[in-house]
């Protein structure tokens, strides 16, 4: 079997870079890392690029550290094939700025670029990103004496995001986007159709029946481009139409026929609030590792001790041991590497119409749900009786969404044992 082909749309980020590597340190017949496109949200887009230079370099460390010690340097997915980078939106598309840095820190990490400069590679890579550099890919740039492990981009990444689509098969790659839909909506502005040819866009977004967690109604990612996460979610419509919200002249209309709707998995907080790491099981797995000198084990404890110190500060009972992160960005991840897992399922109700709201003052990025028991109405005419068309079977959006894992209980362990179990000694 081929390995599985993906993207990663991402705001590094805690769990985004948890989440980055659970995919790299993936065998290379799982899956192929095409592209990590990059988006504000948990912080501006180029402290994005600093967090995924510097993972990159800490992965080229670490595997240097198990080879001299004999160990299997892992990565498999990496060492096969040498993902893309490129630098996306740096602002929602029609609303003010919102970034989570209050969560995970003016540089994303923690601090970690100031507490631990060590880890933070030298800024000459800066350059490689820069738009009027020639080639678009620059396969000759070094840092040291190797080669680094991925290929830097002066291309948005809501264009190479269509240019992976257009040279793959349709229906081979899966774009799995943890941050806020900026890019995506870019990128299906530019070319629906180029844009569709993707298999499913799995997405980490959104709260359905549990409370928001930057509003009442309103989980992050949906907040921070709302209008965004509503483009793409009406993709998933037979008629685009009745859900995509007013551009206001930012960005075209659909055409009124696309050739298909888009598959879209939601991976809401509902399901991944229950996926979470405690710091005990962090510790009891990164402490040997640390004391044997793995760089990456440093690297992620140090980001990680200052996540627990703030799921303390911000939440009643998360104290010691039990203080425990929810890994909402991995097992988005964990999900396109293991598709095919029987343990997966979506809600009874999928497909199911979910829009996101847009205008409202208090409800910005919410996730609309029509529960009420009324009969379906078979044509797209807009009537009292059904304002909205929420009752059509011709229009609304259908999204899966996701509500079971193969791995709920022992989520943690896995991606634990993901990243750092070659490195045990």
């Amino acid at each position: 079997m081929a390995p599985k082909k993906i993207i990663i749309d991402t705001d590094p980020g805690i769990d985004d870079i948890l989440a980055i590597l659970l995919a790299l340190s993936a065998k290379e017949e799982e899956v192929e890392v095409l592209l990590i496109s990059l988006t504000f949200g948990n912080i501006e887009v180029r402290s994005c690029l600093r967090n995924v230079v510097s993972m990159f370099h800490i992965i080229e460390r670490e595997m240097q550290w198990r080879r001299q010690r004999g160990l299997p340097e892992g990565f498999g997915a990496l060492r096969a094939l040498r993902p893309v980078v490129a630098v996306g939106a740096e602002d929602p598309l029609d609303a003010q700025k919102m970034l989570g840095d209050y969560f995970h820190g003016a540089d994303g990490l923690g601090g970690i670029h100031e507490t631990h400069p060590h880890f933070t590679p030298s800024e000459t890579w800066k350059h490689l990103f820069d738009p009027s550099a020639n080639p678009q890919h620059i396969e000759t740039v070094q840092t040291g004496d190797e080669r680094p492990s991925f290929l830097p981009s002066t291309r948005p990444a809501h264009q190479e995001i269509l240019r992976l689509l257009r040279e793959n098969d349709p229906d081979t790659v899966t774009l799995v986007a943890v941050g806020p839909l900026t890019n995506l909506a870019l990128a299906a502005a530019e070319d629906p159709e180029a844009f569709l040819r993707v298999k499913e866009v799995v997405v980490m977004g959104g709260a359905v029946d549990e409370p928001g967690n930057v509003t009442p109604t309103s989980e992050f990612n949906s907040y921070a481009d709302a209008i965004a996460a509503a483009r793409v979610f009406a993709l998933t419509s037979p008629s685009p139409a009745s859900t995509v919200p007013p551009s206001r002249g930012k960005l075209p209309s659909y055409p009124p026929k696309l050739s298909k709707q888009l598959t879209l998995r939601l991976f809401a907080l509902d399901i991944t609030l229950r996926h979470n790491i405690t710091r005990g099981l962090f510790r009891e797995t990164v402490a040997p590792l640390i004391e044997s000198g793995s760089p990456l084990a440093e690297w992620v404890s140090a980001f990680m001790a200052h996540t627990f110190r703030t799921l303390e500060a911000m939440h009643p009972g998360h104290t010691g041991d039990q203080a425990r992160l929810s890994l909402h960005d991995p097992v988005c991840v964990w999900y396109a590497l293991t598709a095919e897992d029987k343990g997966w399922t979506a809600s009874g109700g999928s497909p199911e119409d979910i829009r996101i709201e847009t205008t409202g003052q208090w409800t910005r990025g919410m996730c609309v749900v029509d529960r009420r028991n009324r009969h379906r109405i078979e044509d797209d005419v807009e009537s009292p009786r059904d304002h909205g068309l929420w009752l059509s079977s011709r229009a609304g959006n259908r999204i899966w969404r996701m509500q079971g894992s193969p791995a709920e209980d022992t989520f943690g362990q896995v991606l634990m044992e993901r990243i750092f179990s070659i490195a045990r000694v």
